[in-house]
């Protein structure tokens, strides 16, 4: 699998934990930075994560910021994009299988570390499971149109 990553300055530490993962796991990573603890504007990172999965260049996304809401409202913006923020393995789980999420939202400072790697682990492994949950995805795309 392809993972586009990114972080702002307060979630690099998480950032760097997560490619270590995902490089153990055998995905290819294109990391978007930040790669410096100065501070950054957590959009111009989002952006370029959500507009790789979009257009096909990453299978999912993983995005960090300190309490991950600014990163996951970012990355909502962009047409087709649905990120899912996880603050524990049960969210990580339910927002891939109900939300068919294409991006996992972390927060560094709300997410345990000790679960970081099965957060991860989860949500990549974990299919959507459609049925009912298909046509309300649906509506989030038709809204999308408007």
């Amino acid at each position: 699998m392809h993972i586009a990553v990114a972080a702002d300055h307060k979630g690099l530490e998480f950032k760097q934990k997560v490619i270590e993962i995902l490089k153990s796991l055998g995905n290819e990573i294109t990391d978007f930075g930040t790669n410096t603890t100065e501070s950054v504007d957590y959009p111009d990172f989002g952006l370029k994560v959500a507009e790789a999965v979009r257009d096909g260049k990453a299978d999912f996304g993983i995005t960090v910021c300190w309490t991950g809401n600014g990163m996951n409202m970012v990355a909502n913006k962009v047409k087709g994009i649905r990120a899912g923020l996880a603050l524990n393995t049960e969210m990580a789980h339910m927002t891939r299988l109900h939300n068919d999420a294409n991006i996992l939202t972390l927060s560094q400072k709300y997410t345990p570390e000790n679960e970081l790697e099965d957060i991860v682990k989860i949500f990549l492994s974990t299919k959507f499971e459609g049925g009912r949950h298909a046509a309300r995805i649906q509506k989030i795309t038709d809204a999308e149109e408007e």
